[in-house]
């Protein structure tokens, strides 16, 4: 049985290995850049989480996955491989980074834009931060799994966009991926009543068409939608505190409270 409430000698190394993932982000912010491919941005990551934060990078050999982050690039959902493919101007990109120290996981993801892109995609990143922040007010002891899935359905859904159903958050902490399932649609007032101390992610997969993916049959990892049209993702590691929410992923760039209490 997976461990959902954590101890508060747990929640401190979730803060550590939270604030490490979302200081991967921030170093490679400056590095995505016309020109620069996905592997280049993969070994940065690599490096600086195993030199700089002597710490592992989770994904790295996960159920045979054969790189250090996941990078998507427009039209690809989520747990797209890096390669030694050049970024272009207008292209967006999801880098998500999870790294585990002294045992434990932090996961984050972030959206960047190469220079100037199109309306839609800058409306539709800007739609799944969005969906990710509503989401991440409502956490509180007492609160259900439902009423997370509902908040980002009423963010986005409403511009025209679609939440993704293949995938989801998850619980984390000693485990990468535990429970329990985050959906990021549903009816407010169901599913799992939220606790303090549970740690788990949320982080809404938005596309500017159909919610429908397909998983690459060559290489079993990268999804993309179904329509070919772009989609974006963030994502953050979250406590439920005794009275609210902690984000244990935030970043310095995020006009955000680390912290909400709802007393």
């Amino acid at each position: 049985m997976t461990n959902l409430i954590k101890t508060p000698e747990q929640i401190e190394k979730m803060r550590i290995a939270g604030k490490l993932a979302a200081d991967v982000l921030e170093m490679i912010a400056p590095h995505v850049q016309k020109g620069v491919t996905t592997e280049e941005l993969n070994e940065l990551c690599h490096n600086y989480i195993v030199d700089e934060q002597q710490a592992i990078p989770a994904p790295l050999n996960y159920h045979g996955y054969p790189k250090s982050v996941c990078i998507s690039l427009n039209e690809v959902v989520c747990h797209g491989i890096p390669a030694h493919k050049k970024l272009h101007e207008g292209d967006i990109l999801n880098i998500d980074v999870t790294v585990i120290k002294d045992g434990f996981h932090g996961d984050s993801s972030a959206m960047f834009i190469v220079g100037n892109t199109t309306p839609l995609k800058r409306n539709l990143c800007k739609a799944a931060q969005d969906a990710l922040y509503e989401a991440i007010k409502l956490v509180r002891p007492g609160a259900q799994l439902g009423d997370i899935g509902s908040a980002c359905q009423k963010v986005v859904e409403p511009q025209g966009f679609s939440v993704v159903r293949d995938f989801c958050g998850h619980g984390i902490g000693e485990v990468f991926h535990e429970e329990p399932q985050v959906l990021h649609y549903g009816q407010p007032g169901t599913g799992m009543t939220l606790q303090a101390g549970m740690t788990f992610t949320i982080e809404p997969m938005v596309n500017a068409g159909t919610y429908k993916c397909k998983v690459s049959k060559k290489d079993g990892w990268t999804a993309t939608t179904k329509d070919g049209q772009p989609s974006a993702q963030w994502e953050h590691t979250l406590l439920v505190t005794e009275d609210g929410v902690e984000v244990l992923t935030l970043r310095s760039d995020e006009d955000f409270p680390r912290k909400i209490s709802h007393s």
